[in-house]
């Protein structure tokens, strides 16, 4: 198994951007231009590698070569978005790697690009990049291809070498371990678990009881052989539950107007170990959408936009205004999952006043509101 904290060490200290690596500050995928310029790159590392592995690290200063770190990115359909605008679309694989100087809810971002052997080409515009365009690297550039393109293998060995020297082993196993439970606090009680004699998986969480049932908050899984955060929790409830081959993770959102908040599961992910040292994770969308009286949402709704108008026009909010931002990245959701479809653009209005305020946690809701709503938006 490769250690993928010790490869993006390995990619960051031995390479510069080249024909197999690039590096990115961070994933802009809600713009036009940043899906557009994602795809390119994407497409060109594909065709530059035809014969082996190519890699995005995310979450990386350019000049300096700084690790910074991303929000955790759970999106497990960034495949679709790949196979939606390329021909020939290779496989990929976004992962986050947890990097023991970053805070607890930052990781690096770790795309894979898995050879295909075919030219891969835009199978759509997108942005300013026409259909049928092909791209490459020449260097750190993702460049249009003139003419007819050849796949060329130039960089197997150097690749393969570099994924050798990532393998795990016992030590970086155990320090692993011991660094997962240095880093978390008694009160969200680490633990380790083995499956299939060559797995180890740690998780964390606050555990509480809910009408007798038991859930965790703040919930941490990180698969130590490759140092790979599986799931990363802020504010949702979640189950867990495991078996000898197989870890399960419910998460929960809670939903309401005023006091009348109600637990409803969003997702289910299943991670299986299986016997020939592979795993996969499947997860299962669970989520109906609770329905309001829609006279009283459009009284909320009208009321957020107001808010969010004065926010824009740096008019000071009053007492009351400033408790309804608190409940702003919420209502705003359920307003949407009503009908309301305006409702994300206008949350986004808001988010640098949001993100701004002194008590985190109102930013800690918007982003949880915008994950809710991709996931939403995608099934």
């Amino acid at each position: 198994m490769i250690n993928k904290r010790l490869l993006i060490k390995n990619l960051l200290s031995h390479n510069d951007e080249n024909s197999f690596y690039d590096k990115k500050q961070k994933l802009s995928l809600g713009s036009k231009e940043g899906k557009a310029k994602f795809i390119k790159h994407i497409c060109a590392l594909s065709n530059s590698n035809p014969k082996n592995n190519s890699y995005i690290v995310i979450g990386i200063e350019d000049e300096k070569n700084k690790i910074i770190g991303v929000d955790f990115y759970d999106d497990s359909k960034i495949q679709n978005l790949v196979n939606a605008y390329l021909n020939n679309p290779p496989k990929i694989e976004y992962e986050n790697v947890p990097f023991p100087r970053l805070q607890r809810h930052k990781v690096i971002g770790l795309v894979t690009i898995y050879p295909n052997n075919l030219v891969t080409s835009l199978a759509k515009n997108a942005w300013k990049y026409r259909k049928g365009t092909v791209f490459y690297r020449r260097g750190s550039n993702s460049m249009p291809a003139e003419g007819v393109f050849e796949l060329k293998s130039v960089n197997k060995e150097l690749v393969e070498a570099i994924e050798k020297n990532a393998s795990n082993n016992i030590k970086l196993t155990l320090d692993g371990v011991f660094d997962f439970i240095d880093r978390h606090k008694p009160e969200y009680n680490p633990q380790y678990k083995v499956f299939n004699e060559q797995f180890v998986l740690c998780w964390a969480g606050k555990r509480k009881l809910i009408n007798d049932e038991e859930f965790f908050t703040r919930v941490d899984i990180e698969l130590i052989n490759e140092q790979v955060r599986l799931f990363f929790s802020s504010l949702d409830d979640v189950q867990i539950s495991y078996n000898e081959q197989s870890f399960i993770i419910t998460e929960y959102i809670v939903l309401g107007i005023d006091k009348s908040e109600k637990r409803y599961p969003l997702e289910k992910t299943i991670i299986n170990f299986k016997d020939n040292g592979k795993h996969d994770i499947v997860t299962e969308f669970l989520f109906e959408a609770p329905q309001y009286d829609k006279n009283i949402l459009q009284h909320i709704y009208n009321n957020n936009n107001c808010i969010v108008t004065k926010i824009i026009k740096n008019k000071p909010l009053s007492v009351t205004e400033h408790e309804d931002v608190f409940r702003l990245p919420t209502s705003y959701l359920i307003c949407y999952l009503n009908g309301f479809l305006n409702a994300p653009l206008q949350l986004k209005k808001a988010k640098n006043y949001i993100k701004n305020l002194e008590d985190k946690t109102t930013y800690i809701k918007y982003k949880e509101a915008m994950r809710v709503l991709r996931k939403v938006t995608y099934n």
